[in-house]
């Protein structure tokens, strides 16, 4: 962070979480400053922009002279995911392959499960089916049958796409969901469906958009490709809403930028772009970005990624320098058909609620939250059930004064009675002790969570350096990376922006994907190979041409976009396959189709073990995929001069009584922005920031590098 004497801001970005809503603004020397404030749900630019006051208040500029300097402006948020949560949606109708109308109601029998427990599964009562987005009565089935080559089987009954579209206008619903069986390999039945809705709709002088799945997510798998489709329409279109008042807010106070916003696959595009529901979860996301980038000019290639919020915490591995990119996300018990960069969450953050189970009196924590609301220790919360925030307040980790910078008042005593009446009490023990063990709890389930992921990669916690970020990252990374010997933590200054940056750190890129399903068999012959290379190339062509559609929305010509082919693969006869960038950029030669094969027999070997090729098997070639981005300006990292290791007397601001291990224990507390590069500091200690905590535990020691980076280490 920097005084900002002189400073030019250039980039500015926002992550509008469940809690906080952060933004981190860089200048053109790299120095950042990061404002945090409470995110209102209702109209995310308020949120936004308290948020950017708070930060270029320590660079004593205001909001106009900071936005009219700046180039780039990249946002992410939770309003779409909230929308879907509580189905809160436009209304929707819906058009299927007749026989498929329960789709909503029937759903695949994972998604039926997903976020239960095992033993939840196993019990009738336990469990229960999604609310269908769309209620049956609004999902029209009409006959006809595309084959699994794109060959028409039964041709379209028109009169009923007729009569299915004339009763959903009488419905009067805002749009329309197109879904046919096997579209991704021949639209024309689809296609056909809005040239009726059209002639239907111009008859009634209505108009209403029609969403073709075929257009939109032309892949494989019809489930995933109704809920994605449907999501555009129900979801996505009205949040855009939401985007278009952050953009309108900047742009009143002075900026000229395009706001951009974080996509699942890892890049930005803008809030025109036509698939808006790629950016359902983009916080996350932003994080990821930000942690491969850093790795990238630190020299580091394996990093764990742990992000805690209010809500959950969010784990994402990079080995090699990459991240997995998953093919069928879950998110919010749905399947979709939308690439998303692989992050594991689990329902455990910092607003968790802790309770005792009457039956068992076992303490359990999550997955509900305060979410912004704090807990118990914040009144106007009007929370009264113990969350893991009250527990640090009770411990002294917090200071109840130093909440955002003191903006956010903290009860200590009202956290203190709440916990005594809520945990301690019914397990019998000292109001000190209880706290202290529901954080223990709290953190060995981060850590086993973290473990569990690493190991199922076939890896180490000591193949790894862990970066920990988010508001409540610092906080807990002394206790969820004890004993697991990682090769280094690190905990950047910024952590509590640390998805913010990330989100300024992504290209201007745009993402399609086209199911191919494309068998290649060993010992074929060089006009096989050539005419497979034909499809592959048609398919990126047909991919090339909308990303160049996307960029012309925001006056980008095709030659200035750099497209970078990509294709998932899979030994043929197994179920999952893997992306891989091409190692050419078209097939020209029957050559070029080798290349393509060892490619993904090398990536294999990297995750599988070489042992566990099966190229005699032969391939199976799944998606095409077509990457395109364009230059965008993106932060520097900060590079400070080193002084000595033993801080300035005025860092340390106050010695605070903290528990530690079962005793009371006189803490030294230093302020993070009066640290220099160098510097060491052994635990116990607390170093505060408005936006974020780091406790050094008693056993660990913690320095900060040139680049404005915590690494913490054994004392």
């Amino acid at each position: 962070m920097s005084n900002g004497m002189g400073s030019r801001p250039r980039i500015l970005a926002i992550d509008a979480g469940g809690t906080m809503t952060d933004t981190f603004i860089i200048n053109e020397r790299g120095e950042f400053v990061v404002g945090k404030a409470q995110t209102t749900p209702h109209d995310e630019s308020i949120g936004f922009l308290n948020s950017a006051r708070d930060a270029l208040h320590y660079w004593g500029m205001s909001v106009e002279e900071a936005f009219g300097a700046m180039v780039s402006g990249i946002y992410s948020g939770t309003a779409m995911l909230n929308r879907l949560l509580e189905r809160k949606g436009r209304k929707v109708g819906v058009i299927v392959t007749a026989g498929m109308e329960d789709y909503l109601r029937m759903e695949r029998a994972i998604q039926t499960y997903l976020g239960y427990s095992y033993s939840d599964r196993l019990h009738i009562v336990t469990h229960r089916h999604n609310p269908p987005l769309v209620p049956r009565q609004r999902i029209f089935g009409v006959r006809e049958r595309i084959d699994v080559f794109g060959k028409v089987a039964i041709p379209l009954y028109e009169h009923e796409a007729r009569a299915a579209v004339e009763q959903l206008l009488t419905m009067g619903v805002d749009s329309i969901v197109v879904n046919l069986i096997y579209s991704f390999k021949n639209p024309a039945h689809e296609q056909r469906v809005r040239e009726i809705a059209e002639e239907v709709m111009a008859a009634e002088g209505r108009r209403i958009p029609i969403y073709l799945s075929s257009e939109l997510y032309p892949l494989r798998a019809d489930f995933p490709r109704l809920n994605a489709t449907l999501l555009e329409a129900y979801a996505a279109e009205p949040s855009r809403e939401q985007l278009q008042k952050v953009r309108d807010v900047t742009r009143a106070h002075g900026a000229t930028f395009d706001l951009r916003v974080m996509a699942s696959h890892g890049g930005t595009i803008s809030i025109d772009a036509r698939e808006l529901a790629r950016t359902l979860i983009s916080g996350p996301i932003g994080g990821v970005i930000g942690a491969k980038y850093l790795a990238e000019r630190i020299g580091v290639h394996n990093v764990a990624c742990t992000d805690i919020g209010g809500t959950s915490f969010d784990i994402a591995l990079i080995t090699d320098g990459e991240f997995q990119i998953k093919n069928v996300p879950d998110v919010a018990r749905f399947l979709l058909n939308i690439p998303l960069v692989q992050i594991d969450s689990v329902g455990a953050g910092t607003g968790s609620f802790v309770r005792v189970n009457p039956g068992n009196r076992r303490i359990e924590i999550g997955p509900d939250s305060a979410g912004a609301r704090v807990g118990v220790c914040y009144p106007e919360g009007g929370v009264d059930t113990v969350t893991i925030s009250d527990c640090n307040v009770v411990l002294g980790y917090l200071n109840p004064d130093n909440f955002l910078g003191g903006e956010v008042r903290l009860d200590r005593q009202r956290a203190i009675a709440a916990v005594q009446q809520q945990i301690a009490e019914p397990l019998g023990l000292d109001v000190y002790a209880a706290a202290a063990g529901v954080i223990e709890l709290f953190e060995d389930n981060l850590k086993n969570n973290l473990l569990g992921r690493i190991i199922g990669k076939g890896y180490g916690p000591e193949n790894y350096t862990l970066l920990s970020y988010g508001g409540g990252g610092p906080l807990h990374v002394g206790g969820y990376s004890a004993g697991l010997n990682f090769e280094d933590v690190l905990i950047p200054t910024w952590a509590p922006g640390f998805s913010a940056f990330g989100c300024a750190c992504g290209d201007f890129e745009y993402r399609y994907d086209r199911s191919i399903d494309l068998p290649i068999f060993p010992g074929i012959d060089d006009t096989a190979r050539m005419q497979l290379g034909a499809v592959i190339n048609a398919a990126w062509d047909a991919l090339a041409d909308q990303v160049a559609a996307e960029f012309a929305k925001s006056g980008i010509s095709r030659e200035q976009i750099d497209f970078k082919p990509a294709i998932r693969m899979q030994y043929y006869g197994q179920l999952n396959d893997l992306e891989f960038r091409s190692p050419v950029r078209r097939i020209e030669e029957p050559g070029d189709i080798l290349q393509l094969l060892r490619a993904f027999d090398d990536l294999y070997a990297k995750i599988y073990y070489n042992a566990a090729r099966t190229p005699d098997f032969g391939y199976l070639a799944t998606r095409a995929i077509m990457t395109g981005s364009v230059d965008v300006e993106k932060p520097a990292l900060p590079h400070r001069a080193e002084t000595g290791i033993v801080p300035d007397p005025e860092a340390q601001i106050s010695i605070r009584e903290v528990y530690w291990k079962g005793a009371w224990v006189p803490t030294p507390i230093f302020a993070m922005d009066r640290l220099h590069a160098g510097n060491r500091i052994v635990g116990p200690a607390i170093i505060e920031a408005p936006a974020c905590t780091l406790v050094v535990p008693p056993d660990r020691q913690v320095w900060l590098d040139r680049n404005d980076i915590f690494h913490m280490r054994p004392a």
